[in-house]
């Protein structure tokens, strides 16, 4: 075997191993389909029992998941949020529906969240400075990084708060067709739409339990008195989902105008279908761009080895002959 064939038959072993190597990393990866599973496995054991007393009158730190009470999350991290409380009313109003649009509803979320971010800022820079004072690592370099890292966590829980609202809005809006379809046929059935929202929040505990625990928010709120619509306004408000105040505005004229509920809710679900296989269309037409720049950086690069390496150990090698003459 000459030489030639000889580095080219190790260039295409060594290419096909990475690419073996990288094909097991990535397909033995799990996907998102069976997270959702698995979320709803566990879901179906535990969410459909737990749900409908999570909607009481003392909520937790989060929706879905109340936080445990002990003192740190009761007390001192209150206390800390205190200290960067805003003085201008507006900002905390603002700062509190985020938090409230990211499925946080207690009474002290404001300021355990703002706790928690001043423990961000605080802590590493203390942490350098401790670092620094102590000799384990240079002063400059601790003082350095322990900004750093506070001006990170400065800004980190802001991108976080944005990001759970971004994942609550798509569970959310995931299940909104489902549950409209589940409303028109109670509505058809003869229920009355109290009855229909309360029979659709129970249905729904298992496959979406975020839109459950949301419609027995409503449902509690129109025991209190309030209409359907008003109550569906307000949780468009706590969703900040445009899909979920056109839900309410159709329910509200149709109560006012005495329309056909029923035939404007499937109307409304045939948007919200439509609108979905849209969304999935343009993430569809955004894969062939996004796929471009991996091919470039890790595919092209491989091929370039295998056909142009045997072409440039020969001009190498004739380069050798004619100057060693």
């Amino acid at each position: 075997m000459t030489t030639e064939a000889l580095i080219t038959l190790i260039a295409f072993l060594m290419v096909s191993s990475g690419v073996l190597l990288v094909y097991t990393l990535v397909g033995t990866r799990r996907t998102r389909l069976d997270d959702r599973l698995d979320d709803l496995e566990m879901q179906g054991s535990s969410s459909a029992a737990a749900l409908p007393e999570s909607g009481s009158g003392g909520m937790g730190f989060t929706a879905s998941r109340p936080a445990p009470a002990n003192a740190f999350t009761e007390t001192t991290l209150p206390r800390l949020g205190n200290a960067l409380m805003p003085n201008d009313e507006e900002e905390r109003t603002a700062l509190g529906a985020r938090l409230i649009q990211a499925g946080f509803y207690g009474r002290q979320s404001l300021a355990i969240f703002l706790g928690v971010k001043l423990l961000l800022i605080a802590g590493p820079a203390l942490v350098g400075l401790t670092l620094g004072l102590s000799g384990l690592v240079p002063t400059e370099y601790a003082v350095l990084g322990g900004g750093c890292f506070g001006i990170i966590g400065m800004i980190g829980p802001g991108f976080w708060l944005d990001g759970r609202k971004q994942k609550r809005q798509t569970s959310l809006r995931r299940a909104l067709p489902d549950a409209l379809d589940l409303l028109v046929i109670c509505l058809e059935g003869g229920l009355s739409l109290p009855g229909s929202l309360r029979r659709v929040g129970a249905e729904l505990r298992t496959a979406h339990p975020l839109l459950a625990f949301e419609l027995n928010i409503v449902q509690r709120e129109i025991q209190l008195g309030s209409s359907p619509g008003e109550s569906l306004q307000k949780m468009g408000v706590r969703t900040d989902l445009e899909e979920m105040r056109g839900l309410a505005s159709v329910i509200t004229q149709s109560e006012r105008f005495g329309a056909s509920l029923v035939k404007s809710l499937r109307v409304h679900a045939e948007t919200l279908r439509s609108k979905r296989q849209q969304y999935a269309e343009e993430m569809a037409a955004k894969a062939a761009v996004k796929v471009l720049f991996p091919t470039l950086l890790f595919i092209f690069p491989a091929i370039f080895v295998v056909i142009l390496g045997p072409a440039a150990f020969q001009i190498m090698e004739h380069l050798a002959t004619v100057m060693n003459r």
